[in-house]
């Protein structure tokens, strides 16, 4: 049964052009003392077209791109880089990463790289060592252009199962119902297949578990539903063992003993289907199953989603991340029941504190993200302080008599038109840091 890989391997190279030192640093030194122009133009041509004005018009992005171009530019004719080295592979992937996630259309990319080659060969038409300078040029840039286009494609399938997970999730999709619904699909498929070789059924090839409804459902969705759980390995080898050992044995006359391992195998499969259903139980409707607000899962697609609406629109948007503080010592003094109290709490504290049209997320142990749609700074802020008060007046009952006041520390940010969702994310962060640092219990803001 064929299995669905997000691996990519990389292609052998043939190995690289050497230039001697002086015409090396004869390179970098043409490209180091040419770089803003190389890098204008670059943007000049991107520009021009129509698809990439979304992702480059805006004064952030160019002034934090233009800078890193030139950087990259530089360092990728540096002397002594090996471009299979772990530093080289992990920027280039790093790169792909970041364009998949806000979304530059690879082919933009590489019609920019392209436009830094012909500028450079133009550069060195009067270098006696041209040839092989040339052939460094292409070398390094498609080096650099392998990695991010292998590194985009990943990003950019997972974004999409991620998408798709919300996509279900926005439909409300019934995980209950599609659990009864395959459990029931399997064991149809294990009656069939038994009344078949007890000379019960029809006279027919024995149908593989793998190419039933239920092994295509397994094959082409489970493997985003259930992408983090260690038992979907574990059920497609199951499957595997049924229909490349157990049913072959099984068509030529081996039936006591791989009758009984059939039945034990699709034991196995209903158990381990019902474990990654069990897990996601608590995120149907995407919902973190302790404290009821969204799963971090979908954070990608919805705050990318908002970023796109108020680039698009002119709107305010604005995120908090708070941390509740001094968690670990709670959990140390009065146990994790209490530590999960507190928690419930401190999310239906954020809950009373915001609209319907927010968005809530369990973001890390005890850290909360909060998507303010069409708000400003300012008004972030006001929703930041009246959840901390809210808060800190809250008496925490945390078993018998025993009660707890909480606090937290809460980082407010803006969005400044930057397409990367990590962008906005960090910039709160930095915010948060600073509340922390001055103290907890307080609102800091970046803007």
């Amino acid at each position: 049964m064929p299995h669905l890989t997000s691996a990519v391997a990389t292609p052998s190279r043939a190995p690289e052009i050497q230039l001697d030192p002086q015409g090396m640093e004869r390179l970098r030194g043409l490209v180091r003392d040419h770089a803003d122009a190389l890098v204008k133009a670059f943007y000049d041509v991107l520009l021009e077209d129509r698809e990439a004005q979304g992702f480059l018009h805006h004064s952030i992005v160019q002034e934090r791109l233009s800078p890193s171009l030139r950087t990259w530019l530089i360092d990728l004719f540096a002397p002594g880089l090996d471009v299979e080295g772990k530093s080289f592979i992990a920027r280039q992937t790093k790169i792909g990463e970041v364009h998949a996630r806000i979304k530059i259309p690879m082919h933009l990319v590489m019609a920019g790289a392209a436009v830094l080659k012909g500028r450079i060969a133009d550069l060195l038409a009067d270098d006696e060592a041209r040839f092989d300078q040339l052939r460094l040029v292409g070398e390094r840039i498609d080096a650099a252009l392998l990695l991010m286009s292998q590194s985009y494609v990943k990003g950019t399938m997972n974004r999409a199962r991620m998408d798709e997970a919300y996509r279900l999730f926005s439909l409300d999709q019934d995980i209950h119902f599609e659990r009864e619904s395959q459990r029931a699909s399997l064991m149809e498929w294990s009656q069939k297949t038994l009344f078949r070789i007890l000379g019960a059924g029809p006279n027919e090839a024995t149908s593989a578990l793998g190419r039933s409804p239920f092994g295509l459902w397994i094959r082409h969705r489970a493997d985003f539903l259930f992408e983090a759980s260690p038992h979907l390995e574990r059920l497609n080898q199951a499957i595997d063992r049924i229909d490349e050992d157990l049913l072959p044995r099984i068509d030529a006359g081996d039936r006591a003993e791989s009758l009984t391992a059939l039945q034990a195998g699709v034991e196995e499969i209903a158990f381990l289907l019902n474990e990654m259903f069990q897990g996601l139980a608590g995120l149907e409707g995407g919902r973190d199953p302790l404290t009821r607000t969204l799963n971090r899962r979908f954070l990608s697609s919805i705050l990318s989603r908002e970023i796109g609406f108020a680039n698009a629109n002119q709107t305010p948007l604005s995120v908090l991340l708070l941390d509740v503080d001094h968690f670990k010592r709670i959990n140390d003094e009065h146990g994790h029941p209490a530590g999960d109290e507190v928690l419930r709490q401190v999310a239906e504290a954020v809950t009373e504190n915001v609209r319907p049209s927010d968005f809530v997320f369990r973001y890390g142990g005890e850290e909360f993200l909060i998507v303010l749609v069409e708000t400003t700074l300012q008004q972030a802020v006001a929703v930041a302080e009246r959840t901390r008060q809210a808060l800190e007046a809250r008496d925490i009952k945390i078993g018998g008599a025993e009660r707890l006041r909480v606090t937290a520390s809460i980082g407010a940010a803006e969005h400044g038109g930057h397409p990367d969702e990590n962008y906005l994310i960090k910039t709160a962060d930095e915010a948060l840091y600073r509340a922390k640092q001055a103290g907890r219990n307080r609102v800091e803001q970046n803007g």
